[in-house]
């Protein structure tokens, strides 16, 4: 039977199995690259090293300085 109960509750058992590893790592900064901003006062993580500087413009002329 495909909708048997055993086999759904012996599949929540280990439920990491069919979620992808990306998903488990959530909130994790593996393969991504800090950009710093206000000097040292706010640091984000970005997926694409490339996009560094555009990044940095963008929070510049968004007006996200602090003082």
């Amino acid at each position: 039977m495909k909708n048997d109960k055993y086999d759904v509750r012996r599949k929540m058992v280990h439920p990491q199995e069919a979620i992808p590893a990306s998903k488990q790592q959530a909130g994790s900064t593996k393969d991504k690259f800090p950009v710093i901003l206000d000097g040292g006062k706010t640091i984000i993580f970005i997926s694409d090293k490339k996009k560094s500087k555009e990044t940095i413009e963008r929070y510049n002329r968004r007006g996200f300085k602090r003082t």
